[in-house]
């Protein structure tokens, strides 16, 4: 089995590394099922395996199942849509 994971990416990238592709939006990959290991993610948007950068909103059967927005439009017949998204890691909490 496989499936459909939507979610964000952290939008800058630690000292030394690339910004990865669809770090500045919402940004999908896919997750199989491996017997005897369990499910393995890969981002083939990006060519690697997601790491802490990656987060994930939800996974499904497909977009429909995990949209990152939803909702009914009535009235006009044109619409348009743009996403932006920054991310942001935050330091750790101590108590």
């Amino acid at each position: 089995p496989a499936r459909y994971i939507s979610g964000y990416i952290e939008t800058d990238p630690p000292p030394g590394q690339m910004k990865l592709r669809g770090a500045d939006a919402s940004h999908a990959w896919v997750s199989f099922y491996c017997p005897g290991i369990g499910w393995i993610d890969v981002d083939p948007t990006n060519n690697c395996f997601p790491s802490m950068r990656h987060i994930t909103i939800g996974w499904g059967r497909d977009y429909a199942d995990v949209s990152p927005v939803r909702g009914v439009l009535v009235g006009g017949s044109g619409q348009d849509l743009s996403v932006s998204v920054d991310v942001v890691a935050m330091g750790s909490v101590e108590d």
